[in-house]
């Protein structure tokens, strides 16, 4: 028989929750559907997850796993990470010019 992935701990059929899954969790039910070529279907109704969301997963899976184009988990992940930083230094470099503004009592002519 076929192994399932346990789903996140405190979700059951009685009580659903919005959110992130455990990237484990979704890359275990990606290959349910790969690995073992079942349908999404299937899969979904067995883990008590909407069908869209398991085929999100099984997308990135193909993409993580090179067999179709697009940005990897890694890639999407430090693209993540780079947006954030790059908000980060604007707000920096707005607040560093207000202070200089604040600072030089000409309003910064010279």
């Amino acid at each position: 028989m076929h192994q399932t992935p346990p789903p996140p701990p405190g979700d059951g059929p009685a009580r659903r929750r919005r959110g992130r899954y455990p990237s484990q969790f979704r890359k275990d039910a990606a290959a349910l559907v790969l690995d073992q070529h079942r349908t999404i279907a299937d899969v979904a109704r067995e883990l008590g997850i909407n069908e869209q969301t398991l085929g999100n997963w099984v997308r990135q899976e193909r993409i993580d796993r090179g067999k179709r184009e697009g940005l990897t988990s890694a890639e999407r992940e430090e693209m993540t990470r780079l947006r954030r930083q790059v908000k980060q230094l604007t707000m920096e470099r707005d607040l560093a010019k207000r202070c200089l503004v604040f600072a030089d009592p000409a309003g910064g002519n010279q």
